[in-house]
């Protein structure tokens, strides 16, 4: 035992040391030492050591070992490796304890939040609705509107002074086109509603798409005066390809507004309500929208405000018009959306900007986030933390499944985020892949699809370059039967297999339908949908 050294006490930290605890002989010297050079945490249960072992006779029994003494030091120094811990800790985005820890939300405590998609042809008018109903809410108020006014005069756009309140960079108020999806928001007594202002011209259809994609509710706007109605509903007009696009989106309900009923070539007749009415139904039928329970039809004036929500005062106008107002129905008559608060968080990602650190617009659709939490950023598996939630613009400390929200991030550079990127729990990570199964319906294209076919695939927000690497069936529509083919044609149904350059987020249709419904898109027009019913790789 004479062979130890007397500076073995680095040594203690090993539990199993009891044994060897003949540690007496070397801890008297020790005494005067500790004072001077160890001013450490630890310095004052040293010495309650040496008081407990006033017996240095019986060292060359090991059977001392199991009196009280030995434990205190063995005892002391989990506490440093806690404290070491506890500093290694500052630099992770969080601690352990809370990268799992679910936040949760009382659905009773909050209003029931809407997300609305005005979508139509090109002039239809579904800017200068969004703008009427911001102004009869109470969301913009006279002044503004005066001055919007005046503007709008002086440009020599006099009518277009109401779509200004959602169209806000000069581009689209100079050409009176929407170009990005503009967003607004207002509130009833029992709702709170986003609007989703999005483009109507074809060259803009992708930001159509990823307004389609945030929404709960889908507002066709058609224009009712002679001529613009037939424009948008024919062959190649943005009405039919609109309509078909948030179907696929997910969307279940839809308002058509019949606008401009008072314009001279309608003046409020009957008539041309009920044409439009006539030859729209069949049509949304064919894309899936069922006539009794899905679609409401409300005519309307977007420039004078009749029916959006209130009755004219004029009782000429509209008489024959016995349903709700356009609010009125949304806020009294539509039924309420089921939200999954209790699920895993997934927060599709739309746009990003940085403003003191990487901001990013998204849509809850599961979950419920708090201040400080910890997510997972996919496709690129990074760990970040949520250091300020946003509910439009307007800040709060939860955000729950339904809500358009703004993210503050830290531990990602806006330059490593994009459109399509997903937020998720980190126990429960969104799935990841680059080549899937999918069902497809082809709707409108000329040629044969074969293996090597390359086209544009929209899931929710995130736009990718795919590939077709295999038809693996075509699906008889009636039987569901499946048959082996090598190639497939318009208005077949089919399931066939993709792959892409770089990995994203999806998910099977039956898991999360939001992230598992698609487009197929090429050459600027809408060619096939399709949901994803497996992740290969």
């Amino acid at each position: 035992m004479s062979g130890w050294n007397v500076n073995a006490a680095s040594f203690v930290p090993n539990v199993n040391a009891r044994p060897f605890v003949p540690g007496q002989a070397y801890q008297a010297p020790q005494q005067p030492q500790q004072p001077p050079p160890q001013p450490d945490q630890a310095w004052d249960a040293e010495p309650e050591t040496v008081e407990q072992a006033p017996a240095p006779v019986p060292e060359p029994t090991p059977a001392v070992a199991k009196p009280s003494p030995p434990p205190e030091p063995v005892v002391e120094e989990p506490k440093k490796e806690v404290e070491k811990e506890k500093k290694e800790k500052e630099d992770v985005v969080a601690p352990l304890s809370r990268k799992f820890e679910r936040a949760t939300i009382d659905p009773k405590t909050r209003k029931e939040h809407v997300n609305i998609v005005f979508i139509g042809h090109v002039d239809a008018g579904k800017s200068t609705i969004g703008g009427q109903i911001m102004f009869q809410t109470g969301m913009v108020d006279k002044r503004t509107l005066e001055k919007y006014e005046k503007d709008a005069k002086e440009k020599g756009r006099e009518s277009w002074y109401l779509s200004w309140c959602m169209d806000t960079n000069e581009e689209e108020r100079d050409k009176g086109k929407t170009v990005e999806c503009g967003r607004a928001f207002f509130e009833t007594e029992r709702k709170h509603f986003t609007i989703l202002d999005a483009p109507g011209h074809k060259s803009f259809v992708p930001n159509m798409i990823s307004g389609a994609n945030q929404a709960d509710l889908a507002v066709l706007v058609i224009s009712a005066r002679k001529g613009e109605f037939e424009t948008g509903f024919e062959r190649g007009g943005q009405t039919r390809e609109h309509a078909l696009l948030v179907k696929t989106a997910g969307v279940k309900h839809l308002i058509i507004l019949v606008n401009k009923m008072d314009d001279p070539t309608v003046e409020w007749d009957q008539g041309r309500y009920d044409e439009i009415h006539g030859k729209l139904t069949p049509y949304l039928k064919k894309c899936g929208f069922n006539p009794k329970t899905d679609i409401t039809y409300i005519p309307c004036s977007g420039l004078t405000g009749d029916f959006i929500k209130d009755r004219p005062t004029d009782l000429t106008k509209g008489s024959w018009y016995s349903g709700p107002c356009f609010i009125e129905y949304i806020d009294n008559q539509m039924a309420s959306i089921n939200r999954d608060y209790d699920g895993p968080v997934r927060c599709i990602v739309v746009d990003k900007y940085t403003d003191m650190g990487t901001i990013v617009f998204g849509k809850m659709e599961s979950g419920v986030v708090a201040k400080n939490q910890s997510l997972l950023l996919s496709p690129n598996k990074t760990m970040v933390q949520v250091l300020q939630c946003w509910c439009d613009d307007v800040e709060v400390d939860k955000v729950a499944a339904g809500d358009n929200v703004k993210f503050k991030l830290k531990g990602v550079e806006e330059s490593e985020l994009q459109g399509g990127f997903v937020l998720s729990s980190p126990d429960a990570p969104v799935k990841v892949g680059r080549i899937f199964d999918a069902e497809v319906l082809i709707m409108d294209y000329k040629s044969i699809i074969a293996p090597g076919y390359t086209c544009v695939l929209h899931i929710q927000s995130a736009v990718e370059e795919v590939v077709v690497k295999l038809v693996i069936a075509t699906v008889d529509k009636k039987t569901g039967e499946k048959k082996r083919a090598k190639f497939v044609r318009q208005d077949d149904k089919c399931i066939l297999r993709f792959e892409s350059q770089e990995p994203f987020c999806l998910e099977p249709f039956k898991d999360l339908a939001t992230l598992g419904r698609f487009t197929l898109r090429d050459e600027g027009k809408t060619l096939a949908i399709g949901k994803v019913l497996k992740v290969i790789e």
